[in-house]
């Protein structure tokens, strides 16, 4: 009864105080249409291919937009250039070998705003995952810890671009 209860007030709590999600904040700076252009690093180019898949998941269910081809039809334009990716152990087994690894993933973004403001922003996301004890990393072990960390450091992007849209709503009352 007690649990119940709570869940009944969170849920009134929740309505009556406002919230809002981030993607709707998140619209009042980049509006319905995004074109997403990931620069291709020639040292390394299946991993801007990685990049732009996670950019593109990203638009869809974090930004809750559609991506489009087309800049002049888009309402915001984010051009991602990969700066650099890294891995280090971060866990041993009883005998030493590394049974777990930290990807780490820098991304620059530079984006337009529906308002046309142009801003730039340096993004880092990290993931953590496992190996078998005394193996080196597969290639698609590297490519989803490439991708989930680029998944992060764009949520850690749209968590800014939130941020700015409520301000913005803020400074229009909204």
């Amino acid at each position: 009864m007690v649990k119940y209860f709570a869940m009944i007030l969170s849920v009134f709590l929740f309505l009556g105080c406002g919230y809002k999600p981030s993607s709707y904040y998140t619209k009042r700076v980049i509006g319905d249409k995004i074109y997403a252009k990931v620069l291709i690093d020639i040292n390394d180019p299946e991993n801007s291919v990685l990049i732009k898949d996670a950019i593109n998941e990203a638009i869809v269910t974090k930004f809750k937009s559609s991506i489009t081809d087309d800049p002049a039809k888009s309402n915001s334009k984010f051009i991602v250039k990969f700066k650099s990716k890294s891995f280090e152990p971060i866990a041993y087994d009883k005998d030493g070998y590394v049974v777990s690894y930290k990807a780490k993933v820098s991304l620059n973004i530079t984006y337009i705003d529906k308002f046309g403001k142009k801003q730039n922003m340096d993004v880092k996301g990290t993931y953590d995952f496992p190996i078998e004890a005394n193996s080196i990393i597969s290639d698609s072990k590297r490519f989803e810890a490439i991708k989930f960390a680029s998944y992060k450091a764009i949520s850690e992007f749209i968590s800014k671009i939130a941020i700015e849209g409520m301000i913005k709503g803020d400074e229009n009352g909204n």
